[in-house]
């Protein structure tokens, strides 16, 4: 971990606290609007200080960290988990709504439709 008089951009530090796989994403999402610190949305080139507040938004969650530590270097996910206190995690496990099932919707991992499958979808009426 760096010295504390040391500044870290928030792109480096998401990246580092192993929240995106690269810097490039952690970029994105700070362009996107998907990350916020202290309540606001910060550019990436924004320093990140001790006990500043992150909610960040991701595909399949949503968390709000506290900064502990600074540091621009990405080490293992165990050095990594010191570098912030988890406050609040939502996983985004969302259910296939009816809609999503007429139109052929399958789980993710499901793999592909069976022969059985592919006759059961056929079979279905759309009335069209």
């Amino acid at each position: 971990m760096e010295d504390l008089d040391d500044k870290v951009r928030v792109d480096k530090w998401l990246w580092a606290a192993r929240f995106f796989k690269t810097r490039g994403l952690a970029l994105e999402a700070l362009k996107g609007g998907k990350i916020e610190l202290n309540g606001q949305k910060p550019k990436p080139s924004k320093v990140i200080a001790l006990g500043d507040e992150l909610s960040i938004t991701q595909e399949h969650r949503k968390v709000k960290v506290t900064v502990l530590a600074i540091s621009d270097k990405r080490g293992s996910a165990e050095m990594a988990e010191h570098l912030y206190r988890l406050n609040e995690e939502l996983l985004n496990q969302r259910k296939p709504t009816l809609d999503m099932a007429l139109v052929g919707y399958r789980e993710k991992g499901a793999g592909r439709p069976t022969k059985r499958d592919r006759r059961k979808i056929e079979a279905i009426d759309f009335g069209f």
